[in-house]
């Protein structure tokens, strides 16, 4: 290889890499995001599902790797150090193949995955208490949810029919997340007492609120987000691809270690 295709195929390398840490940075946030949120359905999730922190903490140490691995791919390229450089090739086949096996496990359960999550929703719901400090956050988690995408309950507004406050008041109130009345827009969290109680025991159907569950809203949510993981990831396969063909080329191509070239602290 002449001189100047050395010099072409070290500054791509280069760049591929400072873009290959970038998107380590995206992986590591995301991963971080998952853990600190707690204003929206990932939070009813994280709480309750250990296999989601568990991806979590995957993600942040694929990022941090990949990170690392960036920084080591630039300065292997600039400094054309051979030994740097068949690290970095292995670190990538590496990585790729835990990303390939992590996409795979998680394609084929997703079917445990959605029986997880109804069950969770469904004991959500059954044993929601306003005053119980200690599941304020994972509570406040599903208003959340229940207000933003305007649905109620998980397969439709019956399902609140199972909770035990509810039926201690004789279905006279309802969940202020689900209520479509403007006058209740300010309230998102507890219940709300109904303007006209009923005589006897009430129904879901006598409540203010939306008819429609949060299952469909919240599949949809899943799959957009599950987009932009999907394209980060694939974003990133083809960067670690191509820096695999890239270090391999460099590699060979280096006659000979020159260690010299490493900057003295």
């Amino acid at each position: 290889m002449g001189s100047g295709c050395l010099k072409v195929t070290k500054y791509f390398l280069f760049l591929f890499n400072l873009l290959f840490l970038i998107l380590g940075a995206v992986i590591l946030g995301f991963g971080i995001w998952i853990l600190a949120d707690k204003t929206s359905f990932i939070a009813v999730l994280q709480m309750s599902s250990p296999s989601l922190k568990t991806g979590a903490y995957i993600l942040i140490s694929v990022g941090a790797l990949t990170m690392l691995m960036g920084f080591l791919g630039c300065l292997g390229a600039v400094n054309e150090i051979r030994c740097l450089l068949g690290l970095y090739f292995t670190c990538l086949m590496v990585i790729l193949i835990t990303q390939v096996a992590a996409g795979l496990v998680i394609y084929f359960q997703k079917e445990t995955l959605k029986e997880e999550l109804s069950h969770i929703v469904e004991n959500l719901i059954k044993d929601y208490d306003p005053l119980n400090d200690d599941k304020r956050n994972l509570q406040g988690a599903w208003d959340y949810v229940q207000a933003q995408i305007t649905c109620c309950g998980w397969t439709g507004a019956k399902d609140w029919e199972d909770n035990k406050i509810l039926i201690n008041q004789s279905m006279n109130a309802y969940p202020c997340s689900c209520s479509n009345s403007s006058k209740d827009f300010q309230v998102d969290s507890g219940f709300c007492d109904l303007d006209i109680p009923v005589n006897g025991t009430a129904t879901y159907a006598d409540w203010p609120v939306h008819e429609q569950g949060c299952m469909d809203g919240v599949e949809k949510w899943l799959k957009d987000n599950l987009g932009v993981i999907l394209g980060v990831c694939t974003g990133v396969a083809v960067i670690e691809l191509l820096g695999m063909i890239l270090s391999i080329s460099l590699c060979k191509n280096i006659h000979s270690e020159d260690y010299t070239k490493v900057p003295k602290s």
